[in-house]
């Protein structure tokens, strides 16, 4: 299968504004959709792939989050929790967990996103497309028309050679970024210490000529808002096979 990475980061310190009133009191990646919580979706899949360690961030409502982990049947992969004592957004959240992702390349993945995979895990499409010569940043990109949960005008352009180029401003673009990716830990370790966003990252990636996507070949959920928890609750309920209605 070539490289796997060993490690990941699930990103689940987020305050879930846009997801209140239930995130008053729950943790958003808590949230329970296809009948267990965003985030052991995520955990499961990197289970399946055999990732060796997940670390995972948390701020609001943290106690939660680590009860709820301290909890899981089963941990695999091993589990460490990264407690943030401000909000760091998605890149500060990376770079303030470095010291237990390691020195090779990891996942991060969204705690608000879940998906079912095609006929091969997305986890281990990318890994199978990861080339470490060529690309800082590997995102897993899903089309914007039939993102369920998702109301944007979509992130990105993909060439043949999955080279991504940002939309442009006032158009849609036909992928957005699913919340899943593969980075270098070079890329954050020499940022400074606070809030910042994976997207900075992106940016400079895609201007080196050095960001690159796998496109998704399942469907793909959005869980951002309390309307979006019933949408997708009964998409992941429905037999294998429903098609997707954008």
């Amino acid at each position: 299968m070539g490289f796997m990475p060993k490690r990941a980061m699930v990103l689940a310190a987020g305050l879930g504004m846009r997801m209140r009133p239930i995130t008053l009191t729950t943790p958003k990646p808590l949230v329970a959709v296809g009948g267990k919580p965003m985030l052991d979706h995520a955990l499961d899949r990197l289970a399946d792939v055999g990732v060796a360690e997940a670390v995972v961030n948390a701020h609001w409502l943290a106690d939660k989050i680590a009860g709820h982990l301290a909890a899981r049947q089963q941990p695999a992969p091993r589990i460490s929790l990264s407690r943030e004592e401000e909000v760091l957004e998605t890149g500060g959240g990376v770079r303030h967990a470095l010291p237990l992702l390691g020195e090779e390349p990891f996942f991060t993945i969204n705690a608000d996103i879940v998906w079912l995979d095609g006929p091969v895990p997305a986890l281990q499409r990318l890994a199978q497309a990861w080339d470490a010569d060529k690309m800082d940043c590997l995102l897993l990109v899903t089309p914007t028309a039939t993102a369920v949960g998702y109301d944007g005008r979509g992130d990105y352009h993909m060439a043949p050679d999955g080279v991504l180029t940002s939309r442009v401003e006032g158009e849609v673009s036909p992928f957005v970024m699913a919340g899943i990716a593969i980075m270098k830990p070079e890329l954050f370790a020499d940022r400074p210490a606070g809030a910042f966003s994976q997207s900075l990252i992106w940016r400079e990636a895609e201007a080196a000529g050095r960001l690159y996507g796998v496109r998704h070949d399942g469907n793909w959920y959005h869980v951002g808002t309390p309307d979006a928890v019933p949408l997708v609750d009964a998409h992941l309920r429905e037999p294998v096979g429903r098609e997707v209605v954008p």
